[in-house]
């Protein structure tokens, strides 16, 4: 067995590494570099935690490795960009999940449950004060073992919602009774028997109520949240899940598992703030499973009767001849299209004609905090050319031709004009205040908000309809023969 004093200098290295690594996620250009310098000092952290457990059947150990690494190879070469916001919810919920189960299986190894019946978990076990430990170590063992329950439970079925949802596996937005209120009393109830618990660990039944109402508060927190705010969900989740995490390094007494848990859940819940100031949302609300208050039910054929102008590709490629400057605004449909080479392209057609090109990046646009700024990435477009919201927004007005592929909710007027509107106070892409605006979109559907846009409906606004790669492959064709 390793020195104590070894061990614990190694797993400071593993927390320096996975620090360097959370900053190299910060930017495209050493990204790669952070998630390896990641991944590596968790590797040393496992190796070594296995040289400090006695009779460790390697057996298990290995078939474990071999089963995920085959599961998580398949995932990352089949699943497509449009589809990793889904994997991320369900690596959120299986990270939650993981948790759990150490919970459980620390408090039932600990209480020596054996129950052969569904009535034996309500059942009280006598348990000895020095099975968890003597005072103030004691109740923060216990006290670890439920909030991880708790904790781990909600982010597990949240999670599997949040990817439901985003599947479009689950399409109805059902909540509690009282909305925010109902979820609050849930997890009212579910303290209350982690309070039952820690004076008394041998209460199963308290056990069994923590875990009940912690599946159903995950269930409840993410049912009622709608698709354009499945941004702010994953953030969330992704910082329930580093929390749970720490907390099962508690129960373990595992110090790296602490280190990382802790800095998966703080960087998550930054993240979480940064993207409810993105989208006028308290934090609150999110935490409580209410996100965008309704309104309203707004008629989208008197928005659009008679009002929307449509072109065709070549007939774009005339107008973008003459632009100074272009702003190219990307959204989920830009996504689905697959169109990121293809929207690249025509930005190079356009740079070599003497065109000014920038991409306006919304901090929720997509599925998933810097969706866009991944596909463009993959794209090899210039991380200097994507501009943030903030920066975009003054200079729309500057601007010849804005070009939305894709986008909806992010560019919608109404979220900065309509007070009854569910996403009033939502900061947006002010694409409107340029002097043209291209839309390629399939159809004048709404986005993730269920709400029309009035922006496809202005004097300046063209529509373009169709798949939006073939239109753009069209675009830049015209444009290179003229």
């Amino acid at each position: 067995m390793m020195n104590p004093d070894l061990i614990n200098f190694i797993y400071l290295l593993s927390a320096i590494l996975f620090i360097l690594g959370i900053k190299g996620l910060t930017k495209p250009k050493t990204a790669v570099r952070g998630n390896m310098l990641s991944a590596l000092g968790m590797l040393v952290a496992v190796v070594v935690t296995l040289t400090t457990i006695n009779d460790v059947d390697f057996t298990y150990v290995i078939a474990g490795v071999i089963v995920g690494g085959i599961i998580g190879g398949v995932m990352a070469l089949k699943v497509q960009m449009t589809s990793m916001p889904q994997m991320v919810a369900l690596l959120n919920g299986f990270g939650g999940g993981a948790s759990l189960t150490i919970a459980l299986a620390e408090y039932a190894t600990r209480v020596g449950m054996a129950p052969t019946s569904l009535s034996d978990f309500f059942e009280p076990v006598a348990v000895s004060s020095s099975v968890f430990g003597d005072g103030l170590v004691g109740t923060i063992a216990i006290l670890s073992i439920g909030l991880t329950v708790l904790i781990g439970a909600v982010t597990l079925t949240g999670s599997l919602v949040a990817f439901g949802k985003l599947q479009e596996l689950i399409k109805k937005s059902r909540g509690l009774p009282g909305g925010p209120i109902g979820n609050g009393l849930m997890l009212a109830g579910a303290l209350v028997a982690v309070y039952l618990l820690v004076n008394n660990p041998g209460n199963v039944a308290a056990m069994a109520t923590i875990l009940s109402l912690a599946l159903l508060l995950g269930l409840f927190l993410v049912m009622p949240i709608g698709g354009a705010d499945m941004p702010v969900v994953i953030a969330l989740l992704n910082s329930y899940s580093g929390i749970a995490a720490a907390l099962a390094g508690f129960i373990l007494g595992n110090t790296v598992l602490i280190v990382a848990g802790s800095l998966v859940g703080t960087s998550g819940l930054i993240l979480t703030q940064i993207m409810c100031v993105a989208m006028n949302r308290s934090l609150a609300n999110v935490l409580f499973g209410k996100m965008a208050a309704g309104g309203e039910e707004i008629d989208a054929d008197e928005i659009y009767a008679g009002k929307v102008t449509s072109a065709q590709p070549d007939e774009v490629a005339m107008m973008l001849e003459t632009a100074q400057r272009v702003v190219i605004v990307p959204g989920f449909g830009m996504a689905m299209a697959q169109a990121q080479h293809a929207v690249r392209e025509l930005a190079d057609a356009l740079e070599k004609n003497g065109t000014e090109v920038e991409y306006g990046i919304h901090p929720v646009a997509g599925r998933m905090p810097g969706h866009m700024n991944v596909l463009l990435a993959e794209a090899e477009v210039p991380y200097d050319k994507l501009v943030e919201m903030d920066r975009i927004n003054p200079t729309f007005e500057d601007t010849d031709v804005v070009i939305v592929i894709g986008a909806n909710d992010v560019t919608n007027p109404m979220a900065r004009d309509s007070e009854g509107s569910p996403i009033y106070g939502m900061p947006i892409l002010n694409v409107d205040k340029a002097r043209n605006v291209v839309v390629i979109k399939r159809s004048l559907s709404p986005g993730f908000a269920g709400l029309p846009n009035p922006l496809f409906a202005m004097d300046h606004t063209i529509m373009v309809y169709g798949d939006g790669k073939k239109a753009v492959v069209e675009m830049t064709t015209a444009l290179n023969q003229a």
